[in-house]
Parts: C-alpha cells; structure tokens; sequence
C-alpha cells in the first residue's frame, strides 16, 4: 500500500489473506475478484474524512452497482461514478437550486468539508449553503472622477446647480480648521525663514562669498534641503509637546462616545483585507488573531470579514481558498468570512477595493481597511466604530501602527527607530494638519457611502510611469474625500494597530520604488479642483521626500566640482569679470563648524527628545533599560548615517527611471530571505565603483575636500556587507538576546501578536508536506469540490476552445503537475469543467507511473 500524500491515500497493494471459502458470502467473493475496484472506492471515500463504519458499506454498495452493471472486466474504472451515484442516493444536497449531477456531487463534497460532518439520515445538509462564499450582491456605483487635463475635475454639475448651492443653509466651519490654517501658516513661517536664512549664511561661509554661479547653486541646494530637514524638527518638535502634555485638545480620540454598550446593529462594518501573492500562512493567521480578539470584546457580530484575492500564483491561489475553508469551518461567532477572487486585476490595490465596494458596498456603514501583514486589537477596532459613530462628518480615521515581528539586524533597527520616534512624529504630524490628515492605506476605517460617491480614480492620461492607474491611491481618496466635506484625522494615540516592514534594504527599495512612481503621479494632481491646500502639501510632501535625494546629489556633485575646479585652475580672483580689484577668498572655518552645529542639533535632537520622552514617562523599561535604550540609539543612528547616502543612491535611480518613462510592477509582498552576496553585489556594486573612484580623484587632487565627503563614499563603497550583514537573522537575534533595539511590543507581546504567531506555527505545521496547490486541486476530492465551486459557474465555450481544454486535461494527467508552464497551470485551474474531468481520468488511472506523478 503506498504511503498517504496530503490528505488522501490510495491503497494499490495485495489484498489480505484470503478467508476460508465456507466463510465467504457471494458478495464478499465478489469484491475479493473486484479487490482494485473496491480499493479504489475506499480510498476515495477515505480522503473525504468519512469513518470506517461509513465507508466500508458505501465502498462495497458501490463495487457491487458497478460489478452489476459491468459488461466487461474494464468496467472497473466506473466504480468511481458508481461512488458518487451511492453518495447522491443515501445524501443528497437538500434546499439547493437544481444543479447538475457533477455539480451537486461537487456541492455535497463542499457541503462536507466546510460542516466537517456527515448527516446521520437524509435530508438537508446542515449549516450555510455551501456555495457562500461571498454574501448576497447589493449593487451600488463607484463612479471614477473625470481626469482633465493634468487633473481631477469636479462631476457634471446639473442644471440649476448654483441656485441650489447658494439657497443651501451654510455649516459653520468646524473650530479646528481655523485653528489648524494657524499652526500651519507657524510651520511655514518656522521653515521658510530659516531655510533662506541658512542658504544665506552658507553662502558666507563659501570663500567666494557667492560670487560665482556654482557657489550659488551649492547655496540654493543646501537652504532647500535645510527646509527639508526643518519639517521633521519642527514636527517633531511640536509633537513632543502634545505627548508631553498627553494630547490635544482637537485629537480625535478626545470624542467621547456616548455610549460603551452594543454598537448599532445597522453599524455594519467590513475588515477588506486585499492580497496579492502574499504568504498564506501569514495572512491567515494574523486574520484569526483580529477575529479571535473581536469575539474578546463582545462585538464580533457587528464584523464581517472580506478576503479580496489578486493572486495569480496558482499554488498560492489554491493554499488561500483552502485555508479560508478551513478557518470558516473553524472560526465560532456571528460574524462572517468571506473570500473573493478576482479573474480581472484591473487597477491594483484600488481596483480590487472598489470591486468590493460596487458589489457589497451598501450592505455596510464603514470598512476597515487591512494590509497582508496588518493585525488591530478587537478594542481598536471598535473603538474607531465608535468614534465614527460620534462624529457623522468624519469619512476616515488612520490609526499610527507599531511594526511588530521583526527579525533581521537591519528590520530590528527600523523597528526601533518607528517605535521610539514614531509616536512623537505622528504626533506632530496631527498637530499641523488636524482634519485633513494623509491616508495610509490600511489600518485605517473608512465611512463607505462618501467613498463610494467620491473617492472613484480614473486612469490617468498617457502612459505609465506617469500616466495609468493611480498607484499611490491613498492619498488621493483622503483629497478627494476632504473636497466633499468629510473630515481625514490621524488616531496617533490609538494602541492595538500593528504592521510589519520590509526585513532586508533590498526589500525595503523594492517597496520604496513602487511608492516613488505613485508619488510622481501627484505631480498631476497637484491642481485638482477643490483639494483642501493641506492635502496638495501632502502631496508635495510624498514628491519630496523622493526628489530630496536629487537635491542631495546636486549638492554633493556642485561641491565636488568647486573643489576639482579650485585645485585645477585656483581661485578666481575677478569673477566678475572687469573689476579694479581682486576678489579674495576668505575662509571661515568657525562659521562652518556653527552651521554643522545647528545641522547636527535640527538631526540629533528629536532623537534626544524623545529618549527623554521615554524616561520620563516610565516606558524605558520596554526598550530594554536606560542603558540599552541609549546604546540602542547611539546604533541606531550610526546605522542611519550610513544607510542614507545609499537609499539616497536607490533614490536618484527611481526619480530618473520614473522621468524617463520606465515603470515598474506592482507586485505582492512576498517575504525574502537574506541578502545574499550575489544579489548584494548587483544592487549595490555599481554605486560602490561609482564612490571608488569619486573618493580617489577627489582625494588626489584636493585632499582637504576629501575629508569632508567620507561620511557619503565610504557608506557608499561599503554598501555591499552593509546589505548583506543587515539583513542576517542570527545578527537580528543577538541583539535582540543583549536587548538592543528592543521595543515594548516584543518586551511583552500583544495577546494578538501572540495568536498571530502560534496561528502561524500551526498553518506551517499543516502544510509543510502537502503537495502543491495543483496537485491538491486535481487529486483531493475535498479541495477539488471547493475550487470548482468557487469558480462560480460553469462557462460557454466554443468548441474549438472546449476541444483545446480537454488536449490540455489529457496532457496534464499525462505528464502530471510538473508537466505544465505556469500558464497551462492557471488555465487549468481557471475552468471547473477541465479540473473535474482532470479530478475524475486521475483517479480513474491505472498507468503506475502516471499515478506516480499525482502522488496517488
């Protein structure tokens, strides 16, 4: 007998030894002659989970009706039909809409496998029907924005529209948005003088004193980027003060819900989870532990949960519908869970989010939107259903998420850094924008019915990098949402909301170079009619924080060029051409080491503040101990001076490739291993040749400037190790022994952060020696039942189509799984009609080394 694959067995070996032949009714004789016959009908019986009292009887019924009904010996592969005709008789799919035979079969499989038990007697199947996998359509519209010219236009106005407006009763405008202009017209005042006050007095410093046009465009770069870096301090800044005095006034979280009993029962909310050929077990397990700790708090009945697939990776498909089964079979309370797959991926994440919304939309008031690697406490969740409740002209609360989870040196440190620093930038930055605050993306909830009626994204004109779907898409909602009325707040002192970030530098590139085309796409949104001035900030501030590395470059190149031009030629002593007297270059080593005082001091001391934040509210213990947090920091920013200069490298690429028209994919988040040197060396060792050789002939032609740029070239040269080590686990793991970057979250793990990993170990441990997703999908009768019922119908094809399906079924049992390209795979997996007849000539085989193949 061969050894059971996954969840089924067929038992292909000598029958047992013969009893005496007095003992032998005419039946028994029967199926000893038919032994391969009966076999085959207890295996496949067996990998439906029924008990052996069930399956004996059903196993021999059928060989008997086959046997009966056989004209010859190679009737025998029928006994598989004669099964399912057994299994229709004694159980048949009560209370279902006429189906056909291979469909009801499939169905009462279904049936079985999500109740996880048979009926005792006939009749209706017990629990939902078993094809359920979304609710009932509700059909709303999303219509997309109309895109003009190099922006968003407001709709087609109907007649009579102004008559309407100015008879309308005028709302008093809320008390925060006069405060929130005044906090903002402070930040610009705090950022644009000193910025034009330090390009000035860096221009005093340069010994021409601006006299030529190199000094003066080292000038401009360097107020710019000092503006640049004035917006963190001052933001930072600002936001140790609100947690110092622990809150706001106008924060959110200041609205008092008025109630702590039962939420509204028509206060329907969804958990929209979107995913893309992400890790499975990840997912899952992470959906269980924010489902489990909603049931925690009392309100799981007011949640549904939605799975919204784009996941082209046919394993990956299969190992998502299997495991949602499974926890909707598992999973106790009230509320529902869902799994919808799309067959067009149009628009990405957005499109996948307004497919939701068109279809079941109107079913609920308010979404919570989650990432594949997002978990929220069932206190946070609702919490932000209530705090909605309260405030009708609010469209979406973001809550601040801590990183959780991480394991490589590199990850640790990023954790770290977001966990001490985080809360008193997302402080400061609720100070300055107060209702209209970026959204994220996920971890956030959403009123449905204002995103539904504004927040539809057309495709932009031209082609990508800048033209195309709208990738950054967030951003644009919370715009378009605020120029509709509706208020955008960051829930900065909301616990419960936890993510996870990319474990390598590579990792985090990758993402950063997908957020870099969709930041550029803002550029042509920057003039949408009626956006709030604060959001078109936002977006100049989402541009910035790319095109920054060019500024930062442009600097680096223009003082490299003053210092090769005045090791080559000299000075210039009559730059102004006809003059009477010589310009002197004057030196002012002391006013330079002010201004890198004053740098150092707007870098350095939110890092200070919020180390003192940490003391003196008590929470250093959670990062480990006074002594460990400051080791932790003085890393930490060791670390980030040297991991600057090279995203700043990756940066300049982006911003380049994006303005010459290369577009990247919009891929999943898979997770990554280690960097490898080979793949260090890819990425990494052009920009290491490239400061190679920049540091050499600086240093040989002028050695005093040299001195000045080691901070950036040997970053630089050395960025190869520098990737690979940082991304190394065991590192990752020591530090986290000797509590260096340690964060209060992993001190004391969330109760969901917990789940999650136990969740985790148990799907791991479940599908570690299951076959692939294919493999499953054709064989297990169980998994074969759920995709082609999932598949939702069957499909008209032509017969030149139809006749391509079957040569790609007879193909497919020929050469097995690993016979078929990954195109062939997904075709077959897309028609439920191919994959049943595949399942049925399967189990029907009898070539050894066909069956070999499937793993039977």
């Amino acid at each position: 007998m061969t050894q059971p694959l996954g969840g089924w067995r067929r038992p292909a070996g000598a029958a047992p030894a013969p009893e005496p032949e007095s003992s032998r009714t005419p039946l028994d004789r029967l199926l000893l002659d038919w032994r391969g016959a009966l076999d085959r009908a207890l295996a496949y019986l067996t990998a439906f989970g029924l008990s052996e009292p069930v399956r004996e009887p059903l196993g021999r019924e059928s060989v008997e009706r086959a046997v009966g009904e056989a004209e010859s010996a190679s009737a025998i592969s029928d006994t598989l039909d004669a099964t399912e005709d057994v299994l229709q008789e004694r159980w048949p799919l009560g209370g279902a809409p006429p189906l056909s035979r291979a469909d009801r079969f499939a169905a009462w499989r279904l049936a079985h496998w999500q109740t996880g038990a048979l009926p005792d007697t006939g009749g209706p199947l017990p629990g939902p029907h078993p094809l359920a996998a979304t609710p009932e359509i509700l059909r709303g519209h999303m219509t997309p924005e109309r895109y003009r010219g190099r922006r968003l236009g407001e709709r087609r106005r109907k007649p009579g529209w102004r008559e309407a407006e100015a008879s309308r009763e005028r709302v008093p405008s809320p008390p925060w948005r006069r405060r929130g202009r005044i906090r903002r017209v402070l930040l610009a005042l705090l950022v644009v003088i000193p910025s034009i006050a330090a390009g000035a007095f860096f221009l005093e410093i340069l010994p021409g004193r601006g006299k030529g046009s190199l000094e003066l465009l080292l000038s401009f770069f360097f107020g710019a980027l000092f503006g640049w870096l004035s917006v963190g301090f001052w933001t930072a800044l600002f936001g140790f003060f609100v947690l110092l005095r622990r809150g706001d006034r106008f924060a959110i979280q200041r609205t008092k819900a008025a109630s702590q009993g039962p939420i509204d029962p028509a206060a329907r909310t969804a958990l929209v989870v979107p995913i893309c050929d992400e890790p499975v077990e990840r997912v899952f397990a992470g959906l269980r532990a924010v489902w489990a700790s909603l049931a925690r708090t009392g309100h799981q009945g007011s949640f549904d949960c939605f799975v919204l697939s784009d996941s082209t990776q046919p394993a990956t498909w299969v190992d998502e519908e299997e495991t949602w089964a499974t926890w909707r079979r598992e999973a106790p309370g009230p509320g529902q869970l869902y799994y919808r797959r799309r067959h067009v991926r149009r628009k990405r994440k957005s499109g996948n989010i307004a497919d939701f919304c068109r279809r079941f939309g109107r079913r609920y008031r308010y979404m919570v939107v989650l990432d594949a690697d997002s978990v929220m406490s069932g206190e946070a969740l609702v919490q932000l259903v209530r705090l909605m409740e309260e405030r009708p002209d609010v469209g979406i609360i973001q809550s601040a998420p801590a990183v959780v989870r991480a394991r490589s040196l590199f990850a640790r440190m990023q954790q770290f850094a977001a966990r001490l620093y985080g809360p008193m930038f997302a402080a400061g930055m609720h100070y300055w924008q107060l209702g209209d605050s970026p959204f994220w993306g996920h971890n956030a909830i959403i009123r449905v019915a204002p995103f539904m009626a504004h927040c539809g994204l057309p495709r932009l004109s031209g082609k990508p990098p800048l033209g195309g779907d709208i990738l950054s898409h967030d951003f644009v909602e919370a715009a378009l949402l605020g120029r509709a009325g509706f208020s955008v707040w960051l829930a900065f002192d909301l616990p419960g909301s936890y993510e996870e970030g990319p474990e390598t530098l590579l990792e985090e590139m990758k993402r950063d170079r997908r957020w870099c085309q969709g930041n550029l796409q803002h550029l042509r949104l920057l003039f949408t009619g009626g956006v709030w001035a604060t959001h078109r900030a936002l977006f100049l501030n989402g541009i910035f924080s790319y095109v920054s590395a060019l500024l930062w470059l442009g600097f680096l190149v223009a003082s490299t060029a003053e210092a090769l031009l005045w090791a080559l030629r000299g000075p210039d002593y009559f730059p102004a051409g006809q003059q009477l007297f010589p310009t002197w270059p004057v030196w002012r080593p002391e006013w330079a080491i002010s201004l890198v005082g004053v740098v150092a001091l707007v870098l350095f001391l939110p890092k200070i503040l919020a180390v003192g934040l940490a003391v003196a509210r008590g929470q250093s213990g959670g990062f480990g101990g006074v002594g460990a947090l400051l080791v932790s920091v003085v890393l930490e920013t060791l670390a980030t001076a040297l991991l600057a200069p090279i995203r700043m490298a990756f940066y300049c690429r982006f911003v380049l490739s994006n303005l010459v028209g290369r577009a990247v994919s919009w891929q999943g988040g898979n997770e990554e291993d280690e960097t490898s040197w080979g793949q260090a060396l890819r990425r990494h060792g052009g920009d290491a040749l490239v400061a190679t050789i920049w540091a050499y002939t600086v240093y040989a032609l002028h050695p005093e400037a040299f001195f000045w740029l080691i901070p950036v070239a040997a970053a630089l040269i050395l960025s190869v190790p520098l990737s690979v080590w940082a991304s190394h686990r065991k590192l990752g793991d020591r530090a986290r022994a000797a509590h260096i970057f340690q964060t209060p979250e992993e001190r004391v793990p969330p109760p969901e952060i917990r789940q999650l990993e136990a969740g985790m170990r148990a799907l791991h441990a479940a599908s570690a020696r299951r076959p692939d997703g294919l493999t499953r999908a054709v064989v297990d009768p169980g998994v074969n039942a759920l995709h082609t019922a999932l598949l939702r119908g069957p499909r008209a094809l032509a017969a030149r189509l139809r006749a391509g399906r079957q040569a790609l079924v007879e193909r497919a049992v020929a050469r097995g799984p690993d016979g078929l390209t990954a195109s062939e795979r997904r075709l077959l997996l897309s028609d439920a009609a191919s994959l049943r007849d595949a399942h049925t000539a399967v189990w029907r085989q009898e070539d050894p080394d066909v069956v070999h193949r499937w793993g039977l």
